[in-house]
């Protein structure tokens, strides 16, 4: 990135100008620190970083943050984007960063996860794409191992980190930052004070605080505020030294800072102890910005010491303003927070009893539940909640007993859900179940539902084994608690079928579901949207177990109502129901009108969802399955290798949906003639099918049809043979001899028997599986019409020729009865060709 020359540069807005803090009119003095850090910037590939010298002991008050803001505004006009991202809570940077997805013409992180957000942000910066010049600024930053992933090295733009840990020196240029020189101490009181200070007092004044900036700062204010002498200041400040070196309290900070800050204090109980009160309150919050809008709605919040306050907008406002005159707080008026120094809200804790200290905390937690938004399902609510959750740890609300509080922490682990911000959700989850379960029991109702939604995280990641164990054991303490018809717990029922279709349970989750239907009935009514959430789960049970025109007729009343539906219906539920009926559809044999369907719930997952949510991707699979089944190998080649690249980006290899996706793109590698390609995916997706779902899920032995299939092809017979044996026996045992998956797999072992020159084996096993098929879905399924032409080889392999031209040309006839010329197994068929089938698997 290339300077702008000029003033003109230095003048100029960035295009995108993010959460910069405003600049401080009283910055004054670090311009060899300014030049030095610009020259960093410049001459350095590495990232600046502004650490605190390991003499100060970690501390702050040495002016990192706000040698970080005049940074940013001096040279704004150097760059197109500026974005701030507060990092004191790792955890919550990829949000931040991820807010910038609008402003890049990215992929929102509504549709594909806050992780995945930051990082296409970082990837975008590191391109260059569309800003070169930009500059992020990592404030607070004390954990590098958490945060490195986040930053964009090696792009054209430039990072600046404020910290207090010097293991940034392993990755960045470090420019460190000391105190005040005892030059720019005297210069800063000068202006501060807005008069010509004596220099001897100055400097006494300076020599007494350390020349920390923080403590100069706030010494200023009170003479300005007071009018108060700089030589009586320093006498009162050595007065308030000296008290508290008596007392021997030990403290991690300067005694001159807390005496600095004391005299402060003591000034505004003096002036107006409302201000006081507010301060002490402020110092329970996070050290990010607060929202004005904590106080004005916390009126009714029940805090006993802040509720005149509260009670009172304009005392209020006069409280906070005089705290901001005293240099206490921090007043951004445009963006409507205030904002206390961590190292003051240090000092305030440190000032207050055990017992004051438990009752402001207290009032915190309740000020921010009656501030939050009352639905994390509403996007409109989500920048409220965002302002909200930066304080949830510092503020220790984990460990609060109250309901109306735990409320708000279960909205806040759904709004990260819902946010797609899944790592967030899961951890923020687990803490607060660590710290309520202990005092209210494992059965309390908050404790219950919050079990409830760390389920759906734990189920949303691909976690099935721990959402499974976790939903198992919360279902039934809330068939105890609360009885099996409650709302909470069929709710919890919904997520449990989910798991044990994730078991392999087929059978067992369609109990469940048809159980559930009934309460669902009974309690809510026949069309109501709960109702028709789980008949559309109902109806995936039923494909699982092939009954499919079973599955249709519910599929479709699903989605007639989900679709039509004006309120209690989510975009989620009718991309779900929409793309459950194509797919159906494409199950019970009607591959073109599969597609036609299939591409309209894909356009409407574009439209809606965005395109790379994953719904939206899961039905970009299935309608590349239905192109393959109508022939269409090149359009299904080409949406299916752009959904697995998607999703492998989104996801991970190891998720579900990725692994679902990249056994689409297998078979249809196969299909385009790239077997080799085709059976590598093969051999990479079974060991992950394995590690997620078990050595005995139905799906891994699907897996194991298609590697057999292609091991057939390359002319190892044996393998797979062996393979599609494997496959048949375990299916037998999991699943039952009448399912299509069983089919499936003794279609394809006959075929392998076959090749292996066992014409009467092959025989044997075709005659037992076409009855069987015939009898399952009819005598024109085409799964039954592939059997038995299959069987019709065997049969004149056998010398059998009468019987297999009467059964080939019966099969024919029902071909052409039932499909197009033009159809693809139609074509087959005609030519004689044996029939293979492949496993897909779908979404549970």
């Amino acid at each position: 990135m290339e300077e702008r020359a000029g003033t003109q540069a230095s003048a100029r807005m960035p295009v995108i100008w993010g959460k910069i803090p405003g600049r401080n009119k009283h910055f004054t003095g670090r311009e060899e620190l300014l030049t030095q850090l610009r020259d960093s910037m410049l001459t350095t590939a590495k990232a600046a970083v502004v650490p605190l010298p390991q003499a100060l002991q970690g501390l702050g008050g040495v002016g990192k943050t706000q040698l970080a803001i005049e940074y940013a505004w001096q040279y704004r006009g150097f760059y197109d984007l500026v974005w701030w991202v507060p990092s004191d809570q790792p955890m919550l940077v990829p949000s931040t960063l991820a807010a910038l997805t609008d402003e890049l013409k990215l992929r929102p992180a509504g549709s594909i996860g806050i992780e995945e957000a930051a990082a296409s942000v970082r990837d975008a910066l590191q391109r260059g794409d569309p800003y070169d010049s930009w500059l992020l600024i990592f404030d607070n930053a004390d954990e590098p191992e958490q945060i490195r992933d986040f930053l964009p090295e090696g792009g054209p733009g430039h990072i600046l980190i404020t910290s207090r840990n010097s293991r940034w020196s392993g990755v960045a240029e470090t420019v460190p930052v000391d105190v005040f020189s005892t030059t720019e101490s005297v210069a800063f009181l000068r202006k501060r004070l807005q008069r010509n200070v004596d220099e001897k007092e100055a400097e006494h004044l300076a020599h007494e605080l350390g020349d920390l900036p923080l403590a100069l700062e706030q010494a200023a204010a009170l003479q300005v505020m007071t009018g108060m002498s700089t030589e009586d200041y320093v006498e009162q400040l050595s007065k308030q030294t000296r008290t508290l070196l008596g007392m021997g309290k030990s403290t991690e900070y300067p005694h001159s800072m807390t005496a600095a800050w004391q005299l402060s204090v003591h000034e505004i109980e003096n002036r107006l102890p409302q201000a006081a009160e507010v301060l002490r309150c402020l110092a329970f919050f996070g050290p990010d910005p607060i929202p004005r809008d904590v106080f004005r709605r916390g009126n009714k919040s029940g805090a006993r010491r802040m509720g005149p306050l509260l009670a009172n907008p304009l005392l209020l406002t006069q409280a906070i303003a005089e705290l901001s005159r005293f240099a206490l707080v921090k007043v951004e008026q445009d963006a409507g927070t205030v904002q206390v120094h961590r190292l003051v809200q240090a000092l305030l804790r440190d000032s207050l009893n055990e017992d004051q200290r438990k009752e402001i905390r207290h009032e915190v937690h309740q000020l921010l539940a009656s501030a939050a938004p009352t639905d994390p399902e509403d996007t409109g609510q989500w920048q409220d909640f965002e302002a909200l959750v930066t304080h949830v740890r510092p503020s220790g609300l984990m460990q609060c007993g109250d309901e109306e509080v735990q409320s708000f922490g279960i909205n806040i682990v759904r709004y990260l859900y819902r946010a797609a911000n899944y790592t967030s959700a899961r951890a923020f989850a687990l803490e607060f179940l660590d710290h309520w379960t202990s005092p209210s029991g494992p059965a309390s109702r908050n404790v219950l539902q919050l079990r409830r939604h760390l389920g759906n995280v734990l189920w949303q990641m691909g976690a099935y084994k721990e959402s499974y164990e976790l939903n198992e054991a919360t279902l039934d303490l809330m068939q105890s608690e609360f009885g099996p018809d409650h709302e909470e717990t069929l709710r919890v029922a919904l997520t449990y079928a989910a798991n044990l279709r994730s078991q392999g349970r087929f059978r067992e989750a369609f109990d469940q579901d048809t159980g559930s239907l009934a309460a669902h009935e009974r309690e809510f009514g026949r069309d109501a949207p709960a109702t028709m959430r789980v008949i559309n789960n109902l109806a995936l049970d039923h494909a699982l177990l092939s009954e499919y025109e079973s599955a249709r007729e519910l599929q479709q009343l699903a989605y007639l109502e989900q679709s039509g539906a004006k309120e209690g219906v989510s975009k989620w539920d009718v991309q779900m129901s929409w793309n459950g009926l194509a797919r159906i559809v494409r199950l019970c044999g009607d591959h073109a009108q599969a597609c036609d369907f299939g591409e309209e719930a894909y356009a409407y997952g574009r439209r809606e969802l965005q395109l790379e949510h994953p719904l939206t991707l899961m039905t970009a699979r299935d309608l590349s399955i239905a192109r393959r089944r109508t022939g269409d190998i090149t359009g299904a080649l080409e949406l299916i290798e752009e959904t697995y690249a998607r999703l492998s980006k989104l996801l991970g290899p190891d998720h579900p949906e990725t692994m679902a996706a990249m056994v689409a793109l297998s078979n249809t590698l196969r299909q385009a003639g790239r077997p080799d390609e085709a059976l590598a995916l093969a051999g990479n997706v079974l060991p992950r099918y394995r590690n997620a779902f078990g050595e005995n899920h139905p799906f891994v032995y699907g897996c194991l049809i298609n590697q057999a299939l292609l091991y057939r092809l390359r002319g190892d017979v044996r393998q797979a043979e062996k393979l599609d044996r494997e496959a048949y026996e375990g299916l037998n045992a999991t699943v039952g001899a009448d399912h299509e998956y069983t089919f499936d797999s003794a279609i394809n072992l006959a075929s392998d028997l076959a090749a292996l020159g066992d014409s009467g084996g092959a025989r044997e096993l075709g005659e037992k599986t076409l009855a069987h098929v015939r009898q399952f879905f009819g005598e024109t399924h085409l799964l039954s019409l592939s059997a038995a032409v299959n069987l019709s080889i065997d049969l004149r392999a056998c010398g059998s020729t009468t019987a297999a031209d009467t059964l080939y040309e019966t099969t024919m006839r029902h071909y052409a009865e039932h499909l197009a010329a033009d159809h693809p197994e139609r074509i087959h068929a005609t030519a004689g060709k044996r029939f293979d089938w492949d496993f897909d698997p779908v979404t549970l």
